[in-house]
């Protein structure tokens, strides 16, 4: 058993698919402060920002599990979650027709293991639909996802290319965690 803390559907779906068994604990940390200008460095501090925060509310009794996942858009530019409908059209329109890169960190403790990753899956998208993008934009589901970016759902019809596992673009990179969780 492991402690998700993390009130993300697309990571609890991931968990599950595998067969890991976890409660699922979101931790309270903010991150807007963060002025790092790299996905990677972005990332990998907001990750260990989530896990000291877990660390304080819960302690190590169940292995704690958190993640943090943004987008490096065309040119690199630091892609993180939407503030409204207008802003999620920007991020969305920078990536149709684009490459991307899709970051995600992922930290395991416990009282005997620590485990860290930093992974990346790469998307190359044809151009967005303008309809489709204006029903994903009024659906409201781009909220709460790194770069607006649902590569299982209103992305999937465009990738072009992908180079990377599907589960890190999810938030997740559960392939590689699934070793050191512990029994």
């Amino acid at each position: 058993m492991i402690r998700l803390c993390s009130a993300s559907e697309s990571r609890a779906l991931l968990l599950r698919k595998f067969g890991i068994d976890f409660v699922q604990s979101p931790v309270e940390y903010d991150e807007e402060n963060l002025s790092y200008a790299t996905a990677r460095e972005f990332v990998y501090h907001a990750s260990k920002g989530k896990l000291a925060a877990a660390e304080a509310a819960y302690g190590l009794e169940i292995p704690l599990l958190v993640a943090d996942t943004v987008i490096a858009g065309p040119n690199g530019a630091l892609l993180r979650k939407a503030k409204d409908r207008a802003d999620a059209e920007r991020i969305l329109r920078l990536q149709s027709g684009a490459e991307i890169a899709i970051v995600s960190c992922v930290h395991l403790k416990s009282p005997k293991r620590y485990f860290l990753d930093l992974s990346a899956t790469h998307y190359r998208f044809a151009p967005f639909d303008e309809e489709a993008l204006r029903r994903y934009l009024d659906s409201g589901e781009w909220q709460g996802k790194a770069g607006a970016c649902m590569v299982e759902g209103f992305c999937k019809p465009y990738i072009r290319e992908v180079r990377g596992l599907e589960s890190t673009a999810m938030g997740l990179q559960v392939e590689i965690l699934r070793p050191w969780i512990e029994d």
